[in-house]
Protein backbone atom coordinates (compact mmCIF):
# COMPACT_ATOMS: atom_id res chain seq x y z
CA UNK A 1 0.00 0.00 0.00
CA UNK A 2 1.59 3.58 -0.89
CA UNK A 3 1.05 6.41 1.57
CA UNK A 4 0.26 9.74 0.02
CA UNK A 5 1.34 12.61 1.20
CA UNK A 6 -0.92 15.26 2.53
CA UNK A 7 -0.22 18.15 -0.12
CA UNK A 8 -1.18 20.42 3.37
CA UNK A 9 1.28 18.80 5.24
CA UNK A 10 3.98 22.20 5.00
CA UNK A 11 5.86 20.64 8.22
CA UNK A 12 6.05 16.50 7.29
CA UNK A 13 9.35 17.77 5.31
CA UNK A 14 10.78 19.89 8.12
CA UNK A 15 10.46 16.89 10.42
CA UNK A 16 12.42 15.05 8.21
CA UNK A 17 15.01 16.91 8.04
CA UNK A 18 14.93 17.76 11.65
CA UNK A 19 15.59 14.08 12.33
CA UNK A 20 18.25 13.72 9.66
CA UNK A 21 20.04 16.57 11.54
CA UNK A 22 19.27 14.57 15.22
CA UNK A 23 20.95 11.94 13.54
CA UNK A 24 24.34 13.58 12.36
CA UNK A 25 24.91 15.53 15.50
CA UNK A 26 24.31 11.69 17.47
CA UNK A 27 26.79 10.84 14.86
CA UNK A 28 29.55 12.94 15.82
CA UNK A 29 32.49 12.56 17.14
CA UNK A 30 33.68 14.55 20.83
CA UNK A 31 35.54 17.57 19.69
CA UNK A 32 33.80 17.66 16.32
CA UNK A 33 31.73 20.35 16.76
CA UNK A 34 34.25 22.98 18.01
CA UNK A 35 33.21 26.20 16.80
CA UNK A 36 29.34 25.89 17.71
CA UNK A 37 26.60 27.05 18.77
CA UNK A 38 25.35 25.65 15.53
CA UNK A 39 21.47 26.91 14.20
CA UNK A 40 19.15 26.18 11.48
CA UNK A 41 15.59 27.26 10.83
CA UNK A 42 13.15 28.34 8.19
CA UNK A 43 11.45 31.84 7.88
CA UNK A 44 7.79 31.56 6.32
CA UNK A 45 6.07 34.43 4.60
CA UNK A 46 3.19 34.27 2.73
CA UNK A 47 1.58 37.28 1.22
CA UNK A 48 -2.46 37.21 -0.59
CA UNK A 49 -2.96 35.73 -3.54
CA UNK A 50 1.15 34.29 -3.39
CA UNK A 51 2.55 30.90 -2.56
CA UNK A 52 4.14 30.66 0.93
CA UNK A 53 7.92 31.56 0.66
CA UNK A 54 10.53 29.49 2.62
CA UNK A 55 13.76 30.60 3.33
CA UNK A 56 16.40 29.05 5.31
CA UNK A 57 18.76 30.46 7.82
CA UNK A 58 21.30 29.42 9.97
CA UNK A 59 25.17 28.39 9.99
CA UNK A 60 24.40 24.33 8.91
CA UNK A 61 22.73 23.22 5.97
CA UNK A 62 21.48 19.12 6.04
CA UNK A 63 22.84 18.37 2.44
CA UNK A 64 22.65 14.78 1.37
CA UNK A 65 22.83 13.09 4.47
CA UNK A 66 25.67 15.26 5.90
CA UNK A 67 25.58 18.74 7.76
CA UNK A 68 27.68 21.26 6.00
CA UNK A 69 29.13 24.50 8.60
CA UNK A 70 29.70 27.68 7.94
CA UNK A 71 29.24 30.78 7.53
CA UNK A 72 25.50 32.01 9.24
CA UNK A 73 22.89 33.90 6.89
CA UNK A 74 21.20 36.43 9.36
CA UNK A 75 17.30 36.25 9.04
CA UNK A 76 16.46 39.05 6.56
CA UNK A 77 13.33 40.60 5.69
CA UNK A 78 13.15 43.24 2.74
CA UNK A 79 10.00 45.83 2.56
CA UNK A 80 9.00 48.10 -0.01
CA UNK A 81 7.88 50.91 1.31
CA UNK A 82 6.48 52.73 -2.03
CA UNK A 83 9.55 55.50 -2.22
CA UNK A 84 12.24 53.31 -0.28
CA UNK A 85 12.82 49.82 0.18
CA UNK A 86 14.06 48.44 3.92
CA UNK A 87 16.48 45.90 4.93
CA UNK A 88 16.02 44.36 8.19
CA UNK A 89 18.70 41.87 9.30
CA UNK A 90 18.88 39.90 12.45
CA UNK A 91 22.65 39.53 13.18
CA UNK A 92 23.46 39.12 16.98
CA UNK A 93 26.65 38.78 18.64
CA UNK A 94 28.94 41.34 16.39
CA UNK A 95 29.22 44.78 16.67
CA UNK A 96 28.36 48.04 14.45
CA UNK A 97 32.00 48.11 13.00
CA UNK A 98 31.54 44.85 11.99
CA UNK A 99 29.20 45.13 9.68
CA UNK A 100 30.45 45.66 5.63
CA UNK A 101 27.56 46.51 3.62
CA UNK A 102 27.91 46.74 -0.51
CA UNK A 103 25.11 47.53 -2.71
CA UNK A 104 25.36 47.21 -6.73
CA UNK A 105 22.20 46.92 -9.00
CA UNK A 106 19.36 45.14 -7.41
CA UNK A 107 21.51 42.96 -5.08
CA UNK A 108 22.59 43.98 -1.60
CA UNK A 109 25.62 41.80 0.28
CA UNK A 110 25.38 41.89 4.28
CA UNK A 111 29.07 40.51 5.62
CA UNK A 112 30.16 41.25 9.46
CA UNK A 113 32.63 39.03 11.62
CA UNK A 114 33.44 39.10 15.39
CA UNK A 115 35.32 36.55 16.52
CA UNK A 116 33.69 32.69 15.77
CA UNK A 117 30.44 34.74 14.42
CA UNK A 118 30.48 35.29 10.55
CA UNK A 119 27.43 36.16 8.61
CA UNK A 120 27.14 36.76 5.10
CA UNK A 121 24.40 36.68 2.85
CA UNK A 122 23.32 38.34 -0.54
CA UNK A 123 19.77 40.25 -0.26
CA UNK A 124 17.75 40.81 -4.14
CA UNK A 125 16.12 44.44 -3.95
CA UNK A 126 12.52 44.34 -5.24
CA UNK A 127 13.57 47.64 -7.26
CA UNK A 128 16.49 50.15 -8.19
CA UNK A 129 17.31 52.27 -5.65
CA UNK A 130 19.90 54.92 -5.02
CA UNK A 131 23.13 53.93 -3.19
CA UNK A 132 23.76 57.23 -2.23
CA UNK A 133 20.50 57.38 -0.18
CA UNK A 134 21.27 54.21 1.75
CA UNK A 135 21.28 54.91 5.79
CA UNK A 136 21.92 51.91 8.49
CA UNK A 137 21.55 51.55 12.09
CA UNK A 138 22.58 48.64 13.95
CA UNK A 139 20.94 47.97 17.53
CA UNK A 140 20.99 45.00 19.99
CA UNK A 141 21.49 42.55 16.96
CA UNK A 142 19.30 44.51 14.71
CA UNK A 143 20.56 45.89 11.23
CA UNK A 144 18.34 48.08 9.62
CA UNK A 145 18.83 49.90 6.01
CA UNK A 146 17.15 51.92 4.32
CA UNK A 147 17.80 53.00 0.66
CA UNK A 148 15.43 55.73 -1.37
CA UNK A 149 14.34 53.90 -4.75
CA UNK A 150 15.11 55.24 -8.16
CA UNK A 151 12.15 57.31 -9.82
CA UNK A 152 12.17 57.08 -13.52
CA UNK A 153 9.33 58.74 -14.94
CA UNK A 154 7.97 57.22 -18.19
CA UNK A 155 9.00 59.82 -20.60
CA UNK A 156 8.20 59.99 -24.54
CA UNK A 157 10.28 59.75 -26.87
CA UNK A 158 9.98 59.55 -30.87
CA UNK A 159 12.58 57.06 -32.25
CA UNK A 160 13.37 57.45 -36.05
CA UNK A 161 14.24 54.32 -38.06
CA UNK A 162 17.41 54.42 -40.44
Amino acid sequence: MVRRRNPFDLFGDFDEMFEEMLKEFENMEPGEHMGGPFFYGFSINQRPGEEPEVREFGNIRPEGGKIEIGERKPLVDVFDNGKTVQIVAEMPGIEKEDVELNAEGRELEIKASHGERKYHEFVELPADVDIESAKASYKNGVLDITLNKVQRPNKRKKINVE
